[in-house]
């Protein structure tokens, strides 16, 4: 394969993210259920356009983003199918949600109605149930004041409510607890949708609702986390075939001898016991690596492991390779990915999750995306 040495990249995996995709095909009733691809914050770090034109080539016709920004972007390079915007936006673009073919989420009834006001010409909208999130949306469990407001966003002008969803909370957990809570949210919100009715889409399943609390009654499943290969709980265990999608790189950029008691990085946290050998890596915090692995996190330099010595640095790491005599100026470094190290890994580490670690990962580093193990498009951010 050819070998992308700008400094640090992430390599994403066309393949995989198609594989990925056909096996949460598999959890739904494709005759009432379609897929809704979320591509919201760059595709979770992987690039958003790329990703859209797969999907879409692969019969997706739904996508869900955060902003519109993000669907605005979509929309300008091809999207034609449906595009959600999950969130919030200003009732100041109502014209833009109008001109794009956006459909925005009604979060509150003051807000439809602010909506209303401000356009001039539809904007579709899809209704916003808080079921138990307790983030936004119309309040469930308050059932009639919510049909009240539901009612009251059908007849507003200028205003074309197509749907209702909400989203769970617990859905990534087998605890009995948990799963009696996500069968709360779930009978709570059908009641309320088919009592309000009169919705063409209905849809409450996110990755693990769609894996583990499939319902036939959602006309869309919105699949995150689980397209991008990593775990929506990391004591569940990952599908069948479910593999990480993007895999970051680095190369060697210098390399040097260690002698004992020499130190290493900002505030000498680590001083060498013994003589060693030492490979500074081109990436750091501000790629998107966690400065909190310092001293703790470890890469795959020729297939073995390579701890991380003192702390990280903005732009550089330095990493042991006393042990892997074969390293030289050049040798390419996996950062993490499909491998050994995942960003699950990773996060596990950082005492987060590995949504934080691939969403983290810098505009300055380029995306390289294969297919067929063969380079098809670099998309630059910066």
């Amino acid at each position: 394969m050819e070998i992308f040495h700008k400094r640090t990249w992430a390599e994403i995996d066309l393949d995989a993210a198609e594989r990925n995709l056909n096996i949460l095909k598999g959890f739904i009733d494709k005759e009432k259920t379609r897929p809704c691809c979320v591509l919201k914050a760059f595709g979770y770090g992987h690039g958003d356009t790329v990703l859209m034109k797969l999907y879409q080539s692969l019969g997706v016709d739904f996508f869900a983003v955060s902003n519109i920004d993000e669907a605005i972007g979509l929309r300008k390079n091809g999207c034609t199918g449906d595009i959600l915007i999950l969130g919030y936006t200003d009732d100041a673009y109502a014209a833009e949600l109008a001109e794009y073919d956006i459909i925005q989420a009604a979060v509150s009834a003051e807000y439809a109605r602010e909506l209303s006001a401000a356009a001039e010409k539809p904007v579709r909208v899809h209704i916003k149930l808080d079921t138990g999130m307790g983030r936004i949306g119309l309040i469930a469990k308050d059932r009639e004041k919510c049909l009240e407001e539901i009612a009251q966003i059908k007849k507003l002008p200028k205003l074309v409510p197509e749907g209702i969803f909400t989203h769970f909370a617990v859905a990534d957990s087998l605890e009995e607890e948990s799963c009696s809570y996500t069968d709360m949210q779930k009978d709570l919100f059908f009641s309320i949708a088919e009592e309000a009715g009169g919705f063409k889409e209905v849809h409450c399943l996110n990755s693990a609702g769609a894996e583990l609390h499939y319902d036939s009654r959602s006309t869309l499943a919105r699949f995150g986390i689980l397209l991008y290969g990593l775990n929506p709980d990391t004591s569940l265990e990952m599908p069948k075939g479910i593999e990480p999608v993007m895999e970051v790189k680095t190369v060697i950029g210098y390399i040097k001898e260690l002698h004992k008691g020499d130190c290493v990085s900002y505030g000498r946290t680590f001083t060498a016991q013994r003589d060693m050998r030492a490979a500074t890596l081109p990436i750091g915090y501000a790629d998107g690596y966690p400065r909190l692995l310092s001293n703790r996190g470890e890469v795959i330099i020729c297939g073995k492991r390579a701890k991380i010595l003192g702390r990280v640095c903005m732009d550089q790491m330095i990493v042991d390779i006393t042990d892997i005599p074969e390293a030289k100026i050049g040798t390419e470094v996996t950062v993490f990915g499909r491998g050994e190290i995942t960003a699950d890994d990773i996060a596990a580490l950082c005492g987060s999750i590995g949504y934080e670690i691939i969403c983290a990962v810098s505009p300055r580093v380029p995306r390289v995306y294969l297919k067929n193990g063969k380079i098809v498009d670099v998309v630059n951010i910066l």
